[in-house]
């Protein structure tokens, strides 16, 4: 399959309200959660016999999806995309777009898995018309088990290359089905998504979607990965699910002024340029709390 591109920002199109419907929170949370009622993803070690290091947010962390570079001093966690190498001497997140078809794989995904992309009334792909990008079939349990042996792959993948966790994106890609999809289906894939990672010895993130938080522990999440918190007024809903392991990305300076002030004592907080290019690049915007 052809790589996918590696320059990837912020999402904020479409955003869902931070208040969850609580009633349908719970139902999910019951599905989901399975006999022992914990959802706990914190094992110590995968089948595999690689253990499942978590992430610490409580110290600086890079995003570098439009490119790898050298993560800046004190630096300790870097995100990258799955076609990156993970950085030296960092806890490393490896990017992938579950939900969604590059702009670059459609053909392959039209040739090989023409069924698992979403298709309206007429046949024609569902797509996601900020990014162009064609969403996959979640809607039904055999098609989101195939699905997860396709980005099961990937994710097997940042494993052999060396990363120690996974955030997997487009979560919220329901919310752009025209209705086709809901949010059951993407917290069935979801769920697993993060039983490929932990068997593989990885952790995984929340990717966005702060209305799905509090399906946590039935999914299997263990940590976040916010784009535009501050923005939004979406961070208390993840550091709370989270207990603070968070990582915060905020492309306007007064949303990252905001979330230093409000969460920087609490969160790992980090301000990018939208189109998240390399450092050395015109337009790379990088900086801490």
């Amino acid at each position: 399959m052809p790589h996918a591109p590696a320059s990837r920002s912020g999402r904020s199109a479409v955003r869902a309200s931070a208040g969850p419907l609580l009633a349908l929170s719970l139902v999910l949370l019951l599905v989901l959660s399975g006999c022992d009622g914990t959802g706990d993803s914190s094992a110590d070690d995968s089948p595999t016999g690689r253990e499942v290091r978590q992430p610490r947010a409580d110290e600086p962390f890079d995003y570098q999806l439009g490119g790898p570079y050298e993560p800046p001093g004190g630096v300790r966690t870097v995100i990258r995309d799955r076609t990156a190498d993970p950085a030296p001497g960092s806890y490393n997140i490896c990017y992938i777009n579950a939900y969604q078809a590059q702009p670059d794989a459609v053909r392959w995904w039209e040739k090989e898995h023409p069924d698992l992309l979403l298709r309206d009334a007429d046949g024609g792909s569902v797509i996601d018309e900020d990014w162009r990008e064609p969403l996959l079939d979640i809607s039904t349990a055999d098609r989101r088990e195939r699905l997860a042996g396709v980005v099961g792959g990937w994710i097997e993948g940042c494993a052999d290359s060396g990363f120690d966790a996974v955030e997997a994106d487009n979560l919220d890609s329901y919310l752009r089905s025209d209705g086709l999809l809901d949010r059951t289906h993407a917290a069935g894939f979801a769920r697993l998504l993060a039983e490929r990672a932990h068997r593989a010895g990885l952790a995984i993130g929340q990717k966005n979607a702060a209305e799905m938080t509090g399906l946590r522990a039935g999914i299997g999440f263990d940590f976040a990965v916010a784009e535009e918190c501050a923005r939004y007024d979406e961070c208390a809903a993840y550091a709370d699910a989270y207990d603070d392991k968070v990582f915060v990305v905020e492309y306007r300076r007064a949303d990252f002024t905001t979330a230093c002030r409000e969460w920087g004592d609490r969160l790992a907080i980090v301000l990018r340029d939208r189109d998240v290019v390399p450092a050395g690049q015109s337009g790379h915007a990088n900086a801490r709390c």
